[in-house]
């Protein structure tokens, strides 16, 4: 019997070391995982303060085109 005890503890001891593995790797893929998330969230952050402090220079371009424009025509010409 106590061999079989023996073999019981064993095995018990075995599966609760693998448990333990288990554990850590889901743990380790959770902080990547979680660093990864924190990562993008900080460029997306950063990328729309960029956009927004950014000035528009198109818009400037659609004005002067709009005052060149007229400077060309006269009203006779326009229908």
């Amino acid at each position: 019997m106590s061999k079989v005890e023996e073999l019981l503890a064993e095995t018990r001891l075995n599966e609760l070391l693998r448990k333990k593995e288990d554990e850590n790797t889901k743990n380790t893929i959770m902080w990547v995982l979680a660093i990864l998330g924190a990562v993008a969230a900080i460029a997306s952050i950063a990328y729309a303060v960029y956009c927004f402090f950014t000035p528009d220079y198109l818009e400037d371009f659609e004005e002067d085109f709009d005052d060149d424009f007229d400077d060309y025509f006269s009203e006779e010409d326009q229908v």
